[in-house]
């Protein structure tokens, strides 16, 4: 994506959207309508199987829909359920050095540096060893990557699945306060099955046999 999108709106909707895997009759995704407009923490839940990775990975366009249309405007990230599967450097800069997909000055790539690390709570880890953080701190250093490259959608699936509960609140704590951070325009949409984790949404949806239900507020928020 277009490093013109960074300060737009991120949007994405869902025409009529079906979806199966080769050799696989039926569709695991049927019919589906939706759409993100708004800057804002957006969770999925659903059981396992029912298709909520592959979700993700049509937005993210490495897959295609057999029908319908997915519109998308925003640059989209990825935050992956482990994180030793994406991060590849050995330390904390050299991780984010090479996320930066465009040329600036040193100042500016040090600025920058801080700057992300500030915003997943990781102020002077620049120099750490990937091998020293922890699987929390791995994480908010890929949501750092994203937004250090610009990114202003960032899906993330089931990035807590293998966390302890302080590490799963602080990863949530993050993602929270950078969608609410208005100067910068930000959407995350976050696949979970973790009930206990719908209530830092701003809106809920759930994915079953296919559909996707309409969002609903957290606190209203019922399964089918």
């Amino acid at each position: 994506m277009r490093d013109s999108l960074e300060n737009e709106i991120p949007q994405i909707q869902f025409k009529d959207v079906f979806f199966s895997y080769p050799g696989k009759k039926e569709h695991l995704i049927f019919k589906c309508n939706f759409s993100i407009k708004k800057p804002g923490f957006w969770m999925i839940v659903g059981k396992n199987g029912s298709g909520k990775s592959t979700l993700l990975k049509l937005i993210n366009g490495i897959i295609k829909p057999q029908n319908g249309v997915i519109d998308s405007k925003g640059n989209i990230g990825m935050v992956f359920q482990n994180p030793d599967h994406q991060i590849l450097m050995p330390n904390c800069r050299s991780e984010l050095l090479i996320n930066i997909n465009h040329n600036l000055s040193q100042n500016e790539i040090n600025k920058k540096i801080e700057y992300v690390l500030d915003k997943v709570g990781m102020t002077g880890f620049e120099k750490r060893p990937i091998h020293t953080l922890s699987g929390g701190q791995k994480q908010r250093l890929t949501i750092a990557c994203s937004l250090i490259s610009n990114r202003n959608f960032i899906l993330l699936d089931e990035p807590t699945a293998l966390l302890d509960q302080t590490s799963q609140i602080k990863v949530l704590k993050t993602i929270k306060n950078l969608t609410n951070d208005h100067k910068k325009p930000l959407s995350a949409l976050w696949i979970t099955h973790r009930y206990e984790e719908l209530t830092y949404a701003d809106a809920v949806a759930e994915l079953k046999n296919g559909f996707l239900s309409s969002w609903q507020d957290p606190s209203n928020f019922q399964y089918n």
